[in-house]
């Protein structure tokens, strides 16, 4: 971890969704810093706004107002087409739904992204195979995504996160529909995959495990950001 420039800064970030009678205000003045080489555990309450965070910072939603930055540049002047390009080069993102084609094989779901930004066909091919077999499923990348389990589904999900070769990874309840010892599975992936490709890695979560593995908890409750102990569990 460098305490350089921060790859990812926020100042006075809010978040409001159109409502009928009044805007529903997720949250009105965010402000924080996460350096490059960090993994943050964001924490909070169902509802609470980390989705909705994790998208702003994916570039997947714009703020109501305020700033966010990413190595410096200003995600908020962007166009359509540059969050796309941002999302496609700089951002790994790991749904708690992996949201793979079923009828795909695992490695085809993995070259998906790749062959989106450009890649060869055949790069992308060993590319996926590689990573597949970095998260143990190289002797099934041939394998229809729909046959395999919720696991190895998630873990197709996360080889697929990291096919552009992102700085950024973010992960929404990666582990929220595993069972326990699946979810330790993915969660020692998560950490060695951090660490092995120098990822910054931001994941909203409910699993005290997951979170106590994390360089730094931020939780999220009444609009608010503050910093929590890593080793709390409320």
């Amino acid at each position: 971890m460098t305490e350089s420039t921060p790859l990812i800064r926020a100042g006075h970030l809010a978040k409001a969704f159109p409502s009928v009678d009044e805007d529903v205000v997720v949250f009105a003045d965010l402000n924080f810093e996460i350096h490059e080489g960090e993994m943050v555990a964001l924490v909070g309450e169902s509802g609470s706004g980390k989705t909705t965070l994790l998208h702003l910072l994916a570039a997947l939603d714009t703020p109501t107002r305020g700033e966010l930055y990413f190595a410096g540049k200003p995600l908020t002047a962007l166009d359509a087409n540059g969050r796309a390009a941002y999302r496609n080069s700089s951002v790994g993102f790991v749904w708690q739904l992996h949201h793979l084609l079923p009828e795909f094989t695992a490695r085809e779901n993995v070259m998906l992204p790749q062959l989106v930004a450009g890649a060869e066909f055949p790069k992308a091919r060993r590319r996926a195979q590689e990573l597949l077999e970095e998260v143990g499923l190289g002797k099934i990348s041939g394998r229809r995504a729909g046959e395999l389990s919720g696991g190895e589904q998630q873990r197709v999900a996360l080889a697929r996160a990291l096919a552009n070769g992102p700085r950024l990874l973010l992960a929404d309840e990666p582990t929220g529909n595993l069972d326990h010892r699946t979810a330790a599975l993915v969660m020692e992936l998560l950490a060695r995959l951090h660490r092995s490709y120098g990822l910054t890695s931001v994941m909203a979560t409910h699993n005290t495990e997951l979170a106590g593995r994390a360089d730094r908890k931020l939780r999220l409750a009444g609009g608010t950001l503050q910093e929590a102990a890593v080793s709390s569990l409320e």
